[in-house]
């Protein structure tokens, strides 16, 4: 009985619950008119970094917006009878937090069509190329764009954009898996640097036509308290279900500690659903309790980058790995120019924990040497892609992964040396 109750839990009509309860909220903080005209607004900005959509469309309509997309995602794998895996996980929370700013039933479909057809042509099952169609409608916003932001008339904005959307989507499976080999599995954003190279190769294009693509800061404030409740609620619900379902105990967690977080690490698969629970919901509550505690502000890119987090939790991010993440990032902001309350320092922080794995692999301090190291480079990477890639962390995640891991290795090797050259003395 209880190995049912414990398989239950993995199950898709447990998930499907989770974007129901988002589109519940959404009607807590707007009617239904105003979430419609909210939806159009979300529909029609350009969507770049940093666009909250509580900002723009309303806090209702966010959160119905991220219930929508959540929903179409989970019907998506549910058909195509994906295994709900870490990665899955991921994916699902990923769309789900960025739903919030940036991501957007009108943008993401030309991407996951794309997908779609690389897979037909390829002569694979779709089944094998979703959760790259999911991450990477990370370049939503150059979808939105072309069709709201060249000037272009309307039917040749949505052609343009489309048609540049399915290119996008049919040419990632292929870069995503070439790519995870530059940062050797360091980077848990993996498309997300994928997406930045792509995303640098199309605003270099479109510069080159004297057009110009900008990051814009967009974000709301003022509402921590509602958000901070929800938050709380739904992660310490989480946290909750992992541990009654886990014989009301933390057995087998401290193994999931143990864990570096390097790709690939499915913890689902390793640990099961019921401790993969846990450190989802004790990672929401970490994420949620850092931005308090630095006295920033809970709004759209902040609630996408939580999620986010809660989402990995299932894919490579544990307390242990992350912590020190937070730390350098802290650190950077604190002796640099950066204000670590503002919400692009708190992003570099929450997304900033791709670099988990170099926490768990090399250990606490070069964690917060690379969290340090991620702040100095995320701050300036935004330029290359123009906004467009909302992955901005993972793209700059790649970079510092790539540089960091061989130095590393190279200190490890020297440190290894001078051990034996004593030993070799004591004897």
């Amino acid at each position: 009985m209880e190995e049912k109750k414990s398989s239950f839990i993995g199950t898709y009509k447990l998930l499907y619950l989770y974007p129901l309860i988002l589109i519940l909220v959404a009607f807590i903080f707007q009617k239904p008119v105003e979430i419609l005209l909210g939806m159009k607004t979300i529909f029609t900005s350009s969507s770049n970094l940093v666009t909250d959509y509580m900002e723009i469309g309303g806090i209702g309509a966010a959160f119905f917006n991220s219930g929508l997309m959540t929903l179409m995602s989970i019907f998506l794998m549910h058909k195509n009878k994906v295994n709900l895996t870490g990665p899955a996980i991921a994916a699902i929370f990923t769309v789900s937090g960025f739903s919030f700013f940036g991501k957007n039933l009108y943008n993401t479909i030309p991407i996951t069509f794309g997908v779609y057809l690389f897979s037909k042509l390829e002569g694979s099952k779709f089944n094998t190329v979703i959760l790259p169609a999911l991450f990477g409608t990370a370049l939503g916003p150059l979808v939105s764009e072309i069709t709201f932001g060249f000037d272009l008339p309307i039917v040749k904005g949505v052609i343009y954009a489309y048609l540049v959307g399915i290119l996008i989507g049919f040419i990632l499976p292929a870069l995503s898996q070439a790519f995870l080999r530059f940062h050797q599995g360091f980077n848990l954003y993996n498309v997300g640097f994928t997406a930045g190279i792509i995303g640098m190769f199309a605003i270099g294009i479109v510069r080159m036509f004297n057009q110009e693509i900008n990051t814009v800061d967009i974000v709301s404030s003022g509402n921590n308290l509602p958000l901070a409740i929800i938050l709380y609620t739904l992660f310490i619900s989480i946290f909750l279900l992992g541990f009654i379902f886990n014989g009301k105990s933390f057995k087998g967690y401290n193994k999931l500690l143990m864990n570096s977080g390097r790709l690939i690490a499915d913890f689902i698969h390793l640990y099961g659903n019921t401790v993969t629970l846990i450190n989802m919901g004790l990672m929401g509550i970490i994420g949620t309790t850092y931005v308090l505690l630095v006295g920033g502000q809970i709004n759209g890119p902040i609630v996408g980058g939580i999620l986010t987090i809660v989402g990995f939790s299932a894919f490579g991010k544990h307390p242990k790995n992350t912590i020190p993440i937070f730390i350098g990032v802290y650190s950077a902001s604190v002796l640099n120019i950066y204000d670590p309350k503002a919400t692009n320092s708190l992003l570099a922080a929450l997304f900033g924990t791709t670099l988990a794995p170099i926490a768990g692999h090399y250990g606490f301090f070069p964690g917060i040497f690379a969290g340090f190291c991620h702040m100095a480079v995320v701050a300036n990477i935004g330029y290359l892609h123009g906004g467009v890639n909302l992955y901005n962390n993972g793209f700059s995640g790649g970079f510092v992964a790539a540089t960091l891991v061989p130095l590393l290795n190279a200190i490890g090797e020297i440190i290894n040396r001078f051990r034996r050259l004593d030993t070799w003395r004591v004897e």
